[in-house]
């Protein structure tokens, strides 16, 4: 594969919940290689997406494509071999340490030959240490921040070691600073391990730093796709979020920067 072409994608979706109907007639494609974010306002169907794009959600029509294959006509163990899910939100087995927790990302590897091994615990500790979270090993998950619980879920899904990894809100209960360790831990997988990404993002600004592929959408459509150089303007910004903005560059990173318009103050009377 190489940057252009795309492993994962769907055609002509329908999704939805019970009869209610999030997006119709929808395709979406994650080019290869990239760091793909999607942007949009909340209940437009960015959620909906991810979780169709990782076989939790099946199509009411059209398919989702991994490998060129229909994910549904693949065997759970082998689409887990191949992409990796931070859902949104998780729960964890009552009474199971990070430690424990973390390990589970090396199940898709176990088989009836190949029990855990010295390599299973080489990633556990890597996959840790990468989150920040091995000092954290022996504490129970349910003992923990929603902070910390985050980033031990994030190193579960780095322990799959998967080509494709999918993160829905991966910066949901962090401060400030852990939200861009995360993203910056992100951006290094996708630029040093050559992985493909793909997160669910509220912070557009977040979204145009990081992403080498932006996605907007609003109302179960994709609007733009493309560089967040060309994508992010005051006119897509507006469209999509109702939000009169100046569109300026990072003065950190040259990538667009979204700056709302300022509120109009009431006049005093004189």
């Amino acid at each position: 594969m190489h940057p252009g072409s795309t492993r994962l994608g769907g055609a002509a979706l329908t999704l939805a919940y019970d009869r209610r109907v999030i997006a119709e007639n929808l395709t979406v494609a994650i080019p290869d290689q990239s760091f793909t974010v999607i942007i949009g306002p909340n209940a437009c169907g960015k959620s909906t997406v991810l979780r169709a794009l990782s076989r939790m959600l099946r199509p009411n029509a059209g398919a989702v494509l991994l490998d060129g294959r229909d994910i549904h006509a693949q065997s759970a163990r082998t689409v887990a071999r191949t992409l990796g899910l931070l859902p949104q939100s998780s729960i964890a087995p009552d009474g199971i340490s990070v430690a424990e927790l973390v390990a589970r990302g090396r199940y898709p590897h176990q088989g009836l030959l190949r029990q855990w091994s010295r390599e299973d615990e080489r990633v556990v500790q890597e996959s840790m240490a990468a989150t920040g979270v091995d000092d954290l090993a022996d504490r129970l998950v349910d003992e923990l921040s929603g902070g910390q619980r985050q980033r031990v879920w994030l190193a579960m899904a780095l322990a799959q070691q998967t080509p494709l990894l999918l993160l829905d809100e991966p910066t949901t209960y962090l401060d400030i600073a852990h939200q861009i360790e995360i993203l910056d831990l992100c951006a290094r997988l996708h630029e040093e391990q050559g992985r493909t990404l793909v997160a669910v993002l509220h912070d557009l600004n977040h979204a145009a730093r990081y992403a080498t592929h932006l996605i907007a959408m609003r109302d179960g459509r994709v609007v733009a796709a493309g560089d967040p150089a060309t994508v992010v303007t005051a006119d897509l910004v507006n469209e999509v979020f109702g939000l009169p903005c100046r569109v300026i560059d990072d003065p950190e990173t040259g990538t667009p920067l979204v700056v709302p318009a300022a509120r109009r103050r009431a006049v005093e009377p004189a």
